[in-house]
């Protein structure tokens, strides 16, 4: 990378990545840094690190979605993870509604986990497959405490209601249901401690065509009720268009670019930016921004 290429990346990160104002910032990551050991020598001593996530910086702001793209293996859910330290940084430090998180101790994290949750994209994962749906969403609440049983009962039910689901769900496993009515408790558990951040980890993915824009509509609703702000790690660019506010573009560990949704499709700065657009599938051939070359 030139001299001048390196420095337009960092303006264009750091124009989309700028300061916001305390009182409206939901989620901000400085230098966030995560290494993993390479190498060790024969006494098992680290002697080479591999960066999968370098010096990452970005702020996410109430009631919005800032969406964090790239290609598989850039590092775009170990910065998700590392949001809400399910993953330990390297370095770095990770502020939730203008707490510094880096450094807590169980408890507290506890505490903050209650405001800042994360869904994730392989349901069926995600959620323990020998508890009814029921005990798997009473559980953030009772690791958080001071909930009645009362009081859990009839934010579940509610909760269910909203995505879409009954109480007959409760009983229920998750092999008996499918990977769309999955996610909508997925969703139903992440908001049940009435959390004003969520880390989406490709929620859609793992989901059918059919069932994907109920989904995604279900959670912008949410999002406007609620006032969540949405850290809403993908691949899929088509996606992004719909849902995000903010873009944040990583490759293989870096930011590379980040800045207003429409600008970004409009007239990206990044060179790796405009290879992911372009992949965009196109409404119909004759719309193609480019042209397959000829054999």
């Amino acid at each position: 990378m030139t001299e001048t290429t390196a420095r337009n990346v960092r303006e264009t990160v750091e124009s989309g990545a700028a300061e916001t104002a305390p009182e409206n910032t939901a989620l901000a990551v400085r230098e966030l840094t995560k290494s993993y050991p390479a190498r060790r020598n024969l006494l098992g001593r680290v002697v080479e690190t591999f960066d999968a996530v370098k010096g990452v910086s970005f702020t996410v702001r109430r009631g919005e979605t800032l969406a964090l793209v790239g290609e598989s293996g850039a590092g775009k859910s170990t910065v998700g993870r590392m949001a809400l330290r399910l993953i330990e940084p390297t370095s770095g430090s990770v502020s939730v509604l203008g707490e510094d998180i880096t450094s807590l101790g169980v408890s507290d994290l506890r505490r903050v986990r209650s405001q800042a949750t994360m869904i994730f994209q392989d349901p069926f994962k995600s959620l323990n497959p020998r508890a009814q749906i029921g005990y798997s969403m009473s559980e953030p609440m009772l690791a958080q405490g001071g909930y009645t049983a009362a009081d859990r009962a009839k934010r579940i039910e509610r909760l269910l209601d909203r995505v879409g689901l009954t109480s007959h769900h409760l009983e229920r496993y998750p092999y008996e249901m499918s990977g769309g009515q999955l996610q909508r408790v997925a969703i139903a558990r992440a908001l049940v401690t009435d959390p004003e951040i969520v880390v989406c980890d490709e929620p859609v993915a793992a989901l059918d065509m059919s069932i994907r824009s109920h989904v995604v509509n279900l959670l912008r609703e949410l999002q406007r009720e609620r006032n969540l702000a949405y850290l809403f790690v993908s691949h899929d660019m088509s996606l992004v268009r719909v849902i995000a506010d903010r873009v944040a573009v990583m490759k293989r560990g870096e930011l590379v670019e980040c800045c207003d949704a429409g600008t970004l499709f409009a007239n990206p700065r990044h060179e790796y930016t405009r290879t992911l657009l372009s992949a965009i599938p196109a409404p119909h051939p004759s719309r193609r921004t480019f042209r397959p070359a000829r054999s």
